[in-house]
Parts: structure tokens; sequence; C-alpha cells
């Protein structure tokens, strides 16, 4: 019993600071490009992490795949945008899956109203249709893959798909809008 309140403290105290961390990042995220920019030969790789840092947040990643495209071009800007956005797919397929275990979802799920229970999550349709739903589709669709526990092959493509045609979209009107303002400044 006792050691069962000390891992729930733990838990919440970890959980508590995280979400200060990424309050404090989330405010701060018009400066997302000079992050980046600091970095130097290491801002792909920051870029990246930065996705799977916003990955459990509701802050949505689309500035970070814009600044991509802006600072690394059409081509580079999407290859970033699309592992980035891959890694915070799976960072929420993984919060998913612990939410599931924790909760016990599996024996829960029977109790939901209006049939929520057959929930075709495992579909394939549902699994990229539903992650292009603007802002937060993806969010909710990965978190409630690994909840539903969609195999991860399934998941995995399927995300990789939506992903980089997100991406593609987004880095090149990255790279337009500031192709667009240097335009605009001469």
């Amino acid at each position: 019993m006792k050691k069962k309140v000390v891992q729930n403290a733990i838990s919440i105290l970890g959980i508590g600071l995280a979400i200060l961390i990424l309050y404090l990042v989330a405010k701060n995220i018009h400066d997302v490009e000079e992050i980046i920019s600091k970095a130097g030969l290491a801002g792909p790789l920051v870029a990246i992490l930065l996705y799977g840092l916003f990955a459990p947040t509701p802050v949505s990643t689309d500035p970070i795949t814009i600044v991509s495209g802006a600072m690394y071009g059409p081509i580079y800007g999407t290859a970033i945008a699309w592992m980035g956005n891959n890694v915070a797919a799976l960072v929420e397929y993984y919060i998913g899956r612990h939410i599931g275990e924790t909760t016990k979802f599996d024996k829960e799920k029977k109790k939901l109203p209006l049939g929520l229970d057959k929930l075709p999550i495992n579909a394939i349709p549902v699994l990229t249709l539903g992650r292009m739903i603007p802002f937060y589709g993806s969010k909710v669709i990965s978190i409630l893959a690994g909840m539903y526990k969609v195999p991860i092959k399934r998941y995995l493509w399927t995300s990789a798909l939506i992903n980089f045609t997100g991406a593609l979209m987004l880095s090149y009107g990255g790279f337009k809008i500031l192709d667009f303002l240097k335009n605009l400044i001469r």
C-alpha cells in the first residue's frame, strides 16, 4: 500500500514537472525559429526533438513544419517535418498505450455509451482520414490507437503516409511564404 502511494506521488510530481516545462516551451513557441537556427548543424535534429516534446501537449507542431520548410527548403523541410511528426505520433501512441493499461481500458470500454466500445480505430480509413482532421485529429487518433491496441505496424505505416502528405504541404507552404517575403522586400 505504501509503495503504491509513493509511486503515485512520484508520477504526479513527474507529470506536474513535465506540464510546467511544456507550458514554458509552449508559451515561447514563437521562438522556435531562433531555437532551431541557433542549433546550427544540429538544427534539424532539434526540430525533430521539438515535435516529440510537443506530442503530449495541445500545442500544434504546424509552426515547426512551416519554419523547417522556410529554413531548409521544401525537400529537407519535408523530410525533417515527416520524421518529427512520426516521432510525435509514436510518443502519442505510447501515451495512449500507457493510459489504456493504467485504466484497464479493455475492460472499461465496454461501459462507454453509444457503442463507442466498437469504434473501428483499427480500420485503415479511420487511422488515415482521422489524422487529417485539422489541429487535433492526429493527436486524438494516435492516443486512441494506443488505447485500442492497434498493431504497431499498421499504426506506423498509416501515420507515416499521412504525416508525409501534411509535411509536404506545410513545408512547401513555409518555403513559398519565405520566398514571397523575400521578393516583397526587394
